[in-house]
């Protein structure tokens, strides 16, 4: 029997999904992802209920397999995931066609409902990512109750995984062949609190930079109050701790993050940068803005615009307010920014964003950096730098004539011209 996979959302999300394909693997079932043209002959559908447009990304995705369906292609659907994890008895009023809802946490029952007697100790990922990369799911949920996130609405408390578990997990794929992990969290910085009592994640990534084989190791989703600084010192000391941090900072004017119940100030976000800049040279930042929320004036937007010219993230992404049922905002503010102040403001921010990284990556032109191959794209082979994380990052391009790279493997490339996002490059030697 075929199950086709479809992952919507965060690689949290996909992490998911791969350890349910490893499960029914293992069970005897033949497991597909993302196909172009789904024919198995079951559907799993794994949700994203995060914000407003997630939401009706995955709505419609499962109304087309439930088209799909009516026409013979597929004979069972099953949902899984954030959105069902939020809305189960909604959903299973409104699209009765669904074999079976299943949330965020019990998908693994989904393996019982279609094995009489299935296996759940042959545990093992079936990796959809290239077979050099994968992400490592550290903990989950979060215990910060910023006031537009839902987030904690569906995941939880912040859970931490056992450390010698995610180290085991590592070393098993180290065996198969990954070299490179990004780290992800729904917040990083949190990990170990509710096991161990305090703050952990620079332990933890400390041991994984030593497991043989471990090349690149990068983090995601940071959080800026109570930053664990002794993270920059593993970052500084361990090579093969990319220097790059994705921290999400949604404002910077007192007034919004106070509004937005950050928990920081302005100042301190500003020391947090410096001292990140300071201690760990070179360290490229990622972060995400937040438009329009409300309450949010000229004066405070404008204040943000100052805030990026100045912090020149090396990678920055940027929305727009919605609200979110539940959130604190939406129970205790209006709406009040309209919709198309919100999108001027937002088009205003990335054309900021768009010339800050256009330089800094035009800086990049004539250095010599270690390039990872990720696939063959055309006339190109397309690979990433240390400072760039897979899909949301941007790549290298070095051209396939007289060029034989492998898939996977990390060379030395000297950066020859630039795009406003891209670099192009050329081989000077293997590195691994």
């Amino acid at each position: 029997m075929t199950i086709d996979f479809i992952s919507l959302g965060c690689s949290k999300n996909l992490v998911d999904s791969e350890v349910l394909m490893g499960l029914f693997e293992a069970n005897g079932f033949h497991v597909t992802h993302d196909s172009d043209d789904p024919q198995g002959e079951i559907v799993v559908v794994n949700t994203c209920g995060f914000i407003a447009d997630a939401k009706e990304e995955s709505i419609n995705t499962i109304l087309e397999q439930v088209a799909r369906k009516n026409e013979g292609l597929v004979k069972q659907i099953y949902v899984m995931g954030c959105l069902s994890e939020r809305y189960l008895a909604d959903l299973e009023a409104e699209i009765p066609e669904v074999d079976g809802w299943f949330g965020k946490f019990n998908y693994k029952e989904l393996l019982k409902r279609l094995t009489p007697d299935p296996s759940l100790h042959k545990e093992g990922r079936v990796l959809t990512t290239p077979s050099h990369y994968a992400y490592i799911k550290i903990s989950e949920g979060c215990d910060r109750h910023c006031a537009y996130c839902a987030i904690p609405l569906i995941t939880g408390r912040h859970q931490s995984r056992p450390m010698e578990e995610i180290l085991d997990e590592v070393r098993t794929l180290v065996s198969r062949g990954v070299k490179e992990f990004q780290i992800i969290a729904q917040e990083l910085t949190y990990y170990g609190i509710d096991l161990y009592g305090e703050q952990r994640i620079a332990d933890l990534i400390e041991q994984m930079a030593e497991i043989e084989g471990v090349e690149w190791i990068r983090l995601h989703y940071a959080y800026p109050t109570h930053f664990p600084w002794d993270l920059l010192h593993v970052m500084r000391e361990k090579k093969n701790v990319c220097r790059y941090m994705d921290i999400a900072l949604q404002h910077i004017s007192d007034h919004m993050l106070s509004r937005m119940r950050r928990n920081t100030t302005k100042q301190e976000t500003m020391e947090l940068i410096e001292r990140m800049r300071r201690e760990v040279p070179g360290i490229h930042l990622r972060t995400t803005l937040m438009v329009g929320f409300p309450g949010e004036t000229d004066e405070d937007f404008n204040e943000l615009i100052d805030f990026v010219k100045w912090a020149r993230f090396e990678r920055m992404g940027a929305f727009a307010y919605s609200e979110e049922d539940g959130t604190y905002s939406a129970e205790h503010y209006e709406d009040d920014v309209p919709e198309e102040v919100k999108q001027r403001r937002l088009d205003r921010l990335m054309r900021v964003q768009q010339n800050i990284s256009a330089e800094i990556e035009a800086a990049k032109v004539g250095q010599t950096l270690p390039v990872i191959i990720d696939r063959i794209e055309g006339d190109y082979y397309i690979g990433r730098t240390e400072f760039c994380s897979p899909e949301v990052d941007p790549e290298v391009l070095i051209a396939k004539e007289n060029n034989k790279l492998k898939i996977g493997e990390i060379y030395q490339v000297n950066i020859t011209d630039s795009e406003e996002f891209d670099l192009y490059g050329c081989v000077v030697k293997v590195v691994k």
